[in-house]
């Protein structure tokens, strides 16, 4: 796919406060004229939220590892043909709250599928259209199981439900992702007030964006 946009993913553990700052982030680019579509996975589109219910649904806990990265890569096509690669086309700034790289953390290293294995099946769903940017907003994760138990307004899903040992697996699995793709990779730490994450997510995204034409 030739496009002319810039797609950008935020990254994190759960309780990361990612929704939070891209919110934040979508409406500074806003502000400054840049046109912007803001999106999330699963999700974004009506097929893929419909995916996002079967996956996140809490009493879903029976679901297989396979099914799961099965889904959320069925999901990451729909969204990507319906609304990510239309936005690009068009020469828009993509903001993706989550994207592969969830799946190689969650699923390739947390549930031990493998992160290879992971990867080829999302190579198969996205084909060859990857972030340009991707932010991994870093936090420990009893940090942001703290920060989850304290926000009773937040969306609890199936995630939310898995013990400690398996949020510590996925923290470790964004750090082998963020390995293998440094140049693409920037971490932000996410420990931090929330205006402060949000002006070191700009500086990042106003960097990369003057140097390249959107």
């Amino acid at each position: 796919m030739k496009k002319s946009g810039y797609f950008i993913s935020i990254e994190g553990p759960e309780g990361a406060g990612k929704s939070t700052v891209i919110e934040e982030v979508m409406k500074k680019l806003t502000e400054k004229q840049i046109e912007a579509v803001l999106t999330r996975e699963p999700g974004g589109i009506e097929i893929a939220e419909k995916i996002r219910e079967v996956i996140l649904d809490k009493a879903h806990t029976a679901m297989d590892a396979r099914t799961e990265a099965l889904l959320y890569a069925a999901a990451r096509r729909q969204h990507l043909v319906e609304k990510v690669e239309p936005a690009l086309l068009q020469g828009k700034v993509v903001l993706c709250d989550r994207f592969i790289d969830s799946s190689l953390a969650y699923q390739g290293f947390a549930r031990g599928l493998g992160v290879d294995e992971v990867l080829a099946i999302n190579q198969f769903a996205i084909q060859d259209t990857m972030p340009d940017l991707t932010l991994l907003f870093d936090i420990e994760p009893e940090i942001g199981l703290q920060r989850i138990s304290a926000n009773s307004g937040r969306e609890q899903n199936r995630l939310d439900m898995e013990k400690l040992s398996f949020h510590q697996k996925v923290y470790e699995g964004y750090e082998e992702v963020a390995k293998r793709y440094p140049d693409r990779i920037v971490k932000v730490d996410a420990s931090q007030t929330v205006d402060r994450v949000l002006a070191d997510a700009l500086a990042i995204i106003e960097k990369r964006l003057e140097s390249y034409r959107v």
